[in-house]
């Protein structure tokens, strides 16, 4: 299993630097092919705006969406010359989210920018809209963070389906860290027990495909973000990789949950699968 073809997606409106070197980077390492895929739309009140002026309105900002994102093409191509086996440029005058889920289709994993808690959709893709539908893993490069650092890779375990597709989807990332961390964090009302079983299991299962893993268990339950943030320190992890959303979106959105703190977080890349 390898990424063959990425795809990373760029905003009209913000910084493209540190997602379009991290797409370079690997796809060097994987010899791949890259995808540039942008998009933008008008903002909803044009729309709702009768008479000449407003076709006028409309015609200026559909024409300086296209003239945008020609420079963004240009931009991608510069960035990523001599890096990838093949470019492709995909790009539409739509809602950003929807058309990446779209063409995701065509790609292996999906590089996207981290956004902030008030993104406009019509300008930027929020990351937390992407994993929950794209199919694809999706690796979250914060807007400080312009290398892929694999000395160390972190992968957040819990039992269930997110977490399997999540490792699973990460094998290529895994095999080019050079040191790999897995553990898991028991909740509240977890066991601890457990826990190491699961963790040991993962460790062994990542030996079967030649991938030499650690693993741990905290001894201190609950607060499972803050004790990954931790962990991730101490093993100075570059990348975590994790299952999205094991709870609901809305009740993560609520109450706080560990996805939507690894998308917010600033300190490194998050790969993350639902």
């Amino acid at each position: 299993m390898t990424y063959s073809t990425m795809m990373v997606t760029l905003s009209c409106d913000h910084t493209n630097a540190c997602q379009l070197g991290i797409a370079a980077e690997l796809a060097e390492r994987f010899e791949a092919r890259v995808i540039g895929i942008a998009a933008s739309d008008i903002s909803p009140p044009l729309y709702f705006t009768s008479g000449d002026q407003a076709e006028r309105l409309l015609e200026h900002g559909l024409a300086a969406i296209r003239q945008r994102l020609g420079e963004v093409e240009a931009e991608f191509r510069q960035a990523m010359g001599g890096h990838a086996r093949e470019l492709q440029w995909r790009s539409a005058i739509d809602q950003p989210a929807k058309y990446i889920v779209q063409q995701a289709r065509a790609a292996d994993i999906v590089i996207s920018r981290a956004a902030g808690p008030l993104t406009d959709p019509f300008a930027l893709a929020d990351p937390a809209d992407l994993v929950m539908q794209i199919g694809r893993p999706l690796l979250v490069v914060p807007d400080d963070n312009c290398r892929v650092d694999l000395s160390s890779v972190l992968v957040a375990w819990k039992d269930n389906p997110e977490a399997r597709r999540a490792i699973v989807n990460a094998l290529p990332l895994l095999r080019q860290a050079s040191h790999v961390t897995v553990v898991e964090i028991v909740e509240h009302d977890g066991s601890r027990a457990d826990a190491l079983a699961g963790v040991h299991d993962v460790v062994d299962w990542l030996s079967r495909h030649h991938i030499h893993a650690t693993g741990e268990v905290p001894a201190p339950a609950g607060d499972v973000a803050r004790q990954l943030d931790t962990v991730a320190t101490q093993v100075r992890a570059g990348i975590v990789v994790a299952g999205a959303y094991g709870h609901s979106r809305f009740r993560e959105w609520i109450l706080g949950g560990v996805t939507q703190h690894l998308i917010e977080q600033t300190a490194r890349c998050a790969l993350l699968a639902r």
